[in-house]
């Protein structure tokens, strides 16, 4: 085992490091397609100088991937159909307690799987579901319905005060499962985005 393979290892892990830092922080199971597609790449591309001779272009090439997902991330920020292409949206499940078989079916998600992420999620009956999405990055997003909604501590202490009994929110508020079923933003985007 030669010197340089040991010095060339350690160059590369000190270099991916910085160069995933610029990338970002996200768990695999946060990632966009096309982040995990780069952050594989850059896996396969790290270890080939350790292979072959080629430090230098591993570090190039591993520049240009995240160099290309940084690109890829600003232009989502800017254009909607963009983001909506490479990104997806969300997709409705669960819909006033009934699942949604057609949108199951699209996305090959049993409904074995659904129940597994409800009951991760401490979700007894899917009954009690408003709405459900599965979001781009796989985690599952869920809204319960009023009655099996648990009492906020503004509620208990309102209902300990005497006071009114608790009242739903207020319906006309839009929230981010409207956004999915709407299929768009209800309000236009922030100007700290653009």
């Amino acid at each position: 085992m030669e010197f340089s393979v040991i010095w060339e290892s350690a160059v590369l892990v000190v270099i991916g490091i910085l160069i995933l830092r610029i990338a970002g922080r996200k768990s695999i199971s946060q990632m966009s397609l096309a982040q995990t597609v780069v952050m594989i790449s850059i896996g396969s591309i790290i270890i080939q100088p350790i292979i072959e001779d080629s430090i230098w272009n591993t570090v190039l090439a591993t520049t240009v991937f995240v160099l290309m997902l940084v690109l890829i991330e600003y232009l989502q920020l800017k254009f909607n159909p963009l983001e909506k292409f490479i990104t997806g949206k969300s997709k409705t499940v669960i819909k006033n307690g009934v699942p949604q078989y057609k949108t199951l079916r699209q996305m090959r998600f049993t409904m074995d799987t659904l129940e597994m992420r409800l009951r991760q999620q401490g979700v007894a009956n899917i009954t009690d579901v408003q709405m459900a999405t599965l979001e781009p990055n796989g985690q599952l997003g869920y809204e319960l319905k009023e009655d099996a909604k648990p009492l906020t501590v503004g509620q208990f202490k309102q209902m300990m005060a005497g006071m009114i009994p608790p009242q739903p929110p207020d319906e006309a508020e839009p929230d981010m499962f409207t956004e999915v079923e709407e299929k768009g933003h209800p309000l236009p985007n922030s100007k700290e985005l653009q």
